[in-house]
């Protein structure tokens, strides 16, 4: 079964300088594969027009299906990627009043007012659309170019994640079929914090991805419900990866006096 091609776009001089570990990249290919991607190809370039219209263009030119961009979407002088995105798809830069609205509305809030400055984050290529993103200000940006499907994305982590979980039903609709088998694991006394590299762990083990839901009170009462999913072009595949990567939860969460409250089916 040929799987369709991801290029993954990291934009930024700090991910070039050592400042900043670039963990989008890791999560975004681990969440790729999961949907039934490819990763081809991971390009990371600095805050120059140049050289991101170069990555864009590159991973069009190889036929990508996919073309996931993060960084680069703020109000500041350095923040280029939308416009550079425009000038590699030989498209206009223009304000789109869908984003226009979600920006503003978002200052609104604020009661701050909208400089040029945040009318710049609604601006994309022509024929764009723009993606809300609850965890920040600056909107995705969605464009279809010839078969290929590009995703831009905030740098800032939550921002990104928020985004993506926004679309990835659209992309794992454009991938081959795939069986999921998705469980909800329960789980009392046991911090979000203390999970943390617990669940990191089980991630490097096994090919799942796992994502905690935390509730009532990190060091009080604290009540997780942590989600592991598997896919698979094979059932059976799937079902032994959770199977197994819960079982490597459960125990190493026991461990840490985690009291174990059950296991469902995630919806």
């Amino acid at each position: 079964m040929k799987l369709p091609e991801a290029w993954i776009i990291s934009v930024g001089n700090e991910l070039l300088n050592g400042r900043i570990v670039n963990t989008n990249l890791s999560w975004l290919a681990r969440k790729l594969t999961i949907d039934g991607y490819l990763v081809r190809s991971a390009l990371t370039v600095r805050d120059e027009c140049d050289d991101i219209v170069w990555a864009f263009r590159t991973a069009l030119d190889e036929g990508a299906s996919l073309v996931i961009s993060t960084g680069g979407l703020g109000p500041t002088f350095d923040d280029k990627t939308s416009e550079c995105l425009s000038k590699a798809l030989g498209r206009k830069h223009v304000v789109n009043d869908e984003a226009l609205g979600m920006v503003r509305e978002k200052y609104r809030e604020r009661n701050m007012p909208l400089t040029e400055y945040r009318i710049k984050m609604a601006m994309m290529p022509e024929g764009a659309k723009p993606v809300p993103n609850n965890a920040g200000t600056a909107t995705g940006i969605l464009v279809e170019e010839g078969m290929s499907l590009i995703l831009v994305m905030p740098g800032v982590p939550g921002e990104m994640k928020d985004i993506f979980e926004r679309i990835e039903p659209l992309l794992r609709k454009r991938a081959p079929p795939l069986h999921y088998m998705s469980k909800d694991l329960l789980v009392g006394g046991v911090p979000e914090s203390a999970a943390a590299p617990i669940i990191e762990k089980v991630m490097k083990k096994f090919p799942v991805y796992i994502k905690s839901h935390p509730s009532g009170h990190e060091i009080r009462k604290p009540i997780l419900k942590i989600n592991i999913t598997a896919s698979s072009s094979n059932r059976e595949e799937a079902e032994k990866s959770v199977r197994e990567a819960l079982k490597m939860l459960k125990n190493m969460l026991a461990e840490q006096d985690g009291v174990i409250e059950g296991v469902e089916d995630a919806g």
